[in-house]
């Protein structure tokens, strides 16, 4: 009995060792270098015009985002009245930030997954102000047809947006962007 099980024992081993590896790569899932379309109601260029109460305020941000196909393109214009960074970042107090991401709506949640970007589109990985990923997360509390308020979830101010221009969403590789 005992030299019956040492025969099975390397069969059940390779069997074992086959059946992972097949699960492991089962599991994997190739993404596709196209964009995908996104949300319709989103497409388009979406601008906040102001803060309630910005003049009080010791700073604030006032976005601009555009949402083309599956991807999210964001410009923020920083106003601080409070020297909180080195004196050769901080300026007159104001300055502008870019990001792009791709983004994904789940019910009343929307995620987006990029990186702060220089002005030129390439990516921002030193330097004055923020640099590195851009991964905020943001509650959709309204949207009509020109209209969308989000919550970020790491700040308390909602952004109260307008939009200013339709897109239409053609697919391009993501390279090509």
């Amino acid at each position: 009995m005992n030299r019956t099980k040492s025969t099975y024992f390397p069969w059940i081993a390779y069997l074992s060792l086959c059946l992972g590896m097949l699960s492991i790569f089962a599991g994997c899932q190739r993404h596709s270098d196209m964009q995908d379309e996104g949300e319709d109601y989103l497409q388009g260029i979406w601008v906040q015009d102001s803060i309630p109460g910005q003049a009080a305020m010791l700073n604030y941000t006032i976005h601009e985002m555009k949402f083309t196909c599956d991807s999210i393109y964001v410009t923020m214009h920083v106003h601080n009245k409070v020297k909180s960074i080195p004196d050769s970042c901080y300026g007159d107090g104001t300055w502008t930030e870019t990001a792009k991401a791709v983004y994904s709506v789940r019910q009343d949640s929307m995620i987006v997954e990029g990186v702060y970007t220089k002005p030129n589109g390439k990516q921002k990985i030193s330097g004055c102000h923020k640099h590195g990923q851009y991964i905020p997360r943001f509650m959709i509390s309204a949207k009509g047809g020109d209209s969308l308020i989000l919550e970020n979830k790491f700040e308390g101010r909602p952004i109260v947006l307008r939009k200013t221009a339709d897109i239409t969403c053609v697919p391009k590789k993501r390279w090509e962007l």
